[in-house]
């Protein structure tokens, strides 16, 4: 209309798509100069807190930013704070590095952006979790006919197959837990060693069972859970109902690497009419290994295991695993119906809908990367993998031990050295070697040479030692003692 002006024309702020192309190469750039510079650049964090928060709390823009700028300023700044996890020389918290296929294939799955929920948001999603559960199935000696679902890591493995159990032992008692809940519901005791994960506890608090279910049995010497003192925690007084009950046991303690006496367990506990779960985080990946494989003997007479395949498997985050024995039991616990979900129906031929075994409704297709992590590495390639670490493991015990102030607190089975330091070659004291210990674990972090953890053990300060990394060699395992007894004798 005349006498009026025209209204502003506004480019739309959203990206073209010729967008990606920009951003995908600085990423790509990005990391290629970080996996190229893995294994020589420090491993600790390089920046500080303050310094990562002046870098990356830049104010929100007004106006769109060019998607490669962003992706640049955001390595650049990111960078320099970044843990170098994958390194051949970190030993902490029994994180595993990234394997290239598995790397690439998770790549491929952030471009696919599935939703593997259902087989209709992402049919080869749901397909490859199909394939490489079985695979993960036979590998670790579980039952074929056991069901299985991939999780985000082994605190939503242990909340899945403590559920999975929740249903089962109420279930044996006449109670439907998941229509009626909890009030007024027989009560649920969970039996346990003292050297339990904490993620354990964690998915009792998660369940409405509470940390107040848990009966600890103190463990032996070795780590292991006492059978005989399980035994007598399950024996019930004469006459009296037994209560449902689960008893979780475990293959791979977080500090020592023990595995329990797991089939005693579950003939004890079955016997007693208890459900067992298996806390196998990343020891159950000792079953992969025909060398190893015997000391996990009755693992698959359990009936729930949980894993990690970002620990011995080196898949990149977030990657786990739950398998349950009972899979009426296990579906009746995870699933879900919904009009517009469009799920496949029950019959073990239709399409698998991840949904029904899992917690979540939106999920990632972590699969891929499982997928090509087991088909690049093979049967062999699996049990190299897993004895390579132990053997490296072995050969840091073993350098300790030749170190005069170094005490190995472990038999070294698996993958975890757990070590302590004492102040002075003479009389230990407990308060200076606690001191002298906390010392070395600082000053190796620091070093950035490599990175190991610190834990309690018996009540005393102690330095973990886990080898789960598949490029870690005896030269790292050299470089790294060498700054170990550098360490010691600055105390």
């Amino acid at each position: 209309m005349s006498g009026h002006a025209e209204e502003p024309r506004h480019e739309p702020p959203l990206p073209l798509p010729s967008a990606w192309d920009a951003a995908l190469d600085v990423a790509t750039g990005h990391a290629r100069d970080y996996l190229a510079g893995l294994s020589e650049r420090p491993v600790s964090a390089r920046a500080t807190l303050d310094e990562l928060r002046t870098a990356l709390a830049v104010p929100l823009p007004d106006e769109p930013v060019e998607p490669a700028t962003v992706v640049n300023d955001l390595a650049r700044a990111a960078e320099p704070g970044v843990v170098a996890t994958g390194s051949p020389r970190y030993f902490g918290f029994v994180i595993g590095g990234a394997l290239p296929a598995a790397l690439a294939a998770d790549w491929l799955a952030a471009t696919w952006d599935q939703n593997a929920g259902l087989y209709a948001c992402g049919p080869p999603a749901a397909v490859v979790e199909e394939v490489a559960g079985r695979w993960v199935l036979d590998l670790l000696g579980l039952p074929r006919s056991a069901s299985f679902g991939f999780v985000t890591g082994g605190q939503m493995a242990n909340f899945t197959g403590l559920a999975v159990a929740r249903h089962a032992v109420l279930a044996r008692r006449g109670w439907d837990v998941e229509a009626r809940g909890l009030a007024g519901a027989p009560a649920v005791r969970v039996l346990m060693s003292d050297l339990r994960h904490a993620t354990v506890d964690r998915a009792l608090r998660y369940l409405g069972l509470g940390t107040d279910a848990a009966v600890v049995i103190p463990s032996g010497p070795d780590a292991r859970l006492s059978v005989d003192a399980l035994a007598d925690a399950l024996a019930e007084p004469s006459g009296q109902q037994p209560a449902p009950t689960i008893v979780c046991a475990q293959a791979g303690e977080v500090n020592t690497g023990a595995i329990d006496e797991l089939g005693e367990i579950c003939r004890v506990a079955h016997a007693a009419g208890a459900w067992v779960h298996v806390d196998g985080a990343f020891g159950l990946w000792a079953a992969a290994s025909p060398a190893l494989r015997p000391g996990l003997a009755g693992v698959e007479q359990a009936d729930s295991w949980a894993t990690d395949f970002h620990k011995w498997l080196n898949v990149p985050y977030d990657s786990g695993f739950v398998a349950c024995a009972d899979a009426v039991a296990h579906r009746a616990a995870m699933g879900v119906r919904a009009a517009y979900l469009m799920q496949a129906d029950e019959d073990p031929a239709a399409a698998r809908d991840e949904i029904d075994w899992n917690p979540e409704f939106s999920r990632r297709g972590r699969g891929f990367a499982v997928y090509a992590a087991l088909r690049s590495l093979g049967r062999r390639g699996v049990a190299e993998l897993v004895d390579g670490c132990c053997a490296r493991a072995r050969q840091f015990a073993e350098r300790l031990g030749r170190v005069g102030r170094a005490e190995v607190l472990n038999d070294v089975g698996l993958d975890q050295v757990l070590v302590r330091f004492r102040a002075g070659a003479d009389a230990a004291d407990p308060a200076a070697d606690d001191a002298v210990t906390r010392w070395v674990i600082e000053a190796l972090q620091a070093s950035g040479e490599c990175w190991m953890s610190g834990t309690t053990w018996r009540g005393h300060a102690a330095m973990r030692i886990s080898v789960v990394n598949w490029q870690t060699t005896e030269a790292d395992v050299d470089r790294s003692m060498a700054a170990i007894e550098r360490a010691l004798a600055s105390a």
